[in-house]
């Protein structure tokens, strides 16, 4: 069996992921077009980039990493446990993790401080295209 480069890995899991959020989604009685209509949001973040890379980098890797919307399903599934759901953070939750798992699959990665071209999977855009 051929080894699998660690990227692609990353990215075949990002799929796996992005397909989860959308059959939990259906599946919790939410609609799907949530995942579509909250997609862009969480690319607000991007704007730390007007206040230079390092600040950028780290607003877009705060919003691009599952941590935070693992948070938030934990919340609205304890606030469930309780009795308590919270339809809307249960729904972003979700919407978030689908944005990032996207993302990922589609070669996003984290950014470092040298610019948003360098990302943990390697080079995008332009970047990737002089390095050929």
């Amino acid at each position: 069996m051929p080894d699998l480069n660690p990227v692609a890995a990353q990215r075949i899991e990002a799929v796996v992921v992005a397909a989860l959020a959308v059959v939990v989604t259906v599946t919790a009685g939410y609609s799907w077009w949530w995942l579509l209509a909250l997609f862009l949001v969480f690319d607000l973040s991007m704007l730390g980039y007007l206040h230079g890379p390092r600040l950028g980098a780290t607003c877009y890797n705060l919003a691009h990493s599952y941590t935070l919307p693992a948070l938030l399903g934990a919340v609205a599934v304890i606030a469930t446990a309780l009795g308590d759901p919270i339809d809307w953070l249960a729904v972003l939750a979700i919407a978030w993790a689908f944005h990032v798992a996207v993302d990922r699959a589609l070669g996003y990665g984290l950014n470092t401080a040298e610019g948003f071209e360098d990302t943990h999977l390697g080079r995008i855009g332009k970047a990737r295209r002089l390095d050929k």
